[in-house]
């Protein structure tokens, strides 16, 4: 897992947008299961090695580009300082339903299409390939 201090200089190097982390930087190591999806934790929503599992299989996928963790604004706010994750974004040329079958067990509310914050909020996006676009798995 990525240390919080190496998110806030990246973040700070790119004017304070927000670094999309990549899986093993948000899941990898961290035991923080309230990390991400924090109201579902305890309420149906799997342990983070699921998440971490789920979303490899998705990345492995012939029509995903990438997959990255988009983190919650909180993250940058003291004297909160705990990574904390908002929505997982998925970059691909699969339709929202299919996304949504995929991430089928994940107590998600949903994928929406888009960042779940302003796109220019972000640093550290890789290419979107032609005929892709990106979804947003999100809870609320």
């Amino acid at each position: 897992m990525i240390e919080l201090t190496e998110v806030r200089r990246r973040a700070a190097a790119a004017e304070d947008r927000f670094p999309l982390l990549t899986l093993a930087e948000f899941f990898e190591g961290n035991t923080v299961q309230d990390s991400i999806a924090p109201n579902e934790w305890g309420y149906g929503r799997p342990p983070l090695a699921d998440f971490l599992a789920r979303f490899r299989e998705i990345e492995a996928r012939p029509e995903v580009a990438w997959v990255r963790v988009q983190i919650h604004e909180e993250t940058f706010e003291e004297p909160f300082g705990v990574l904390s994750g908002e929505a997982v974004a998925l970059c691909t040329t699969a339709s929202a339903e299919e996304c949504e079958a995929w991430t089928s067990g994940l107590d998600s509310t949903g994928v929406n299409e888009g960042y779940v914050y302003p796109d220019d909020w972000f640093t550290d996006v890789p290419e979107i390939p032609a005929g892709a676009r990106v979804y947003s798995v999100i809870w609320d």
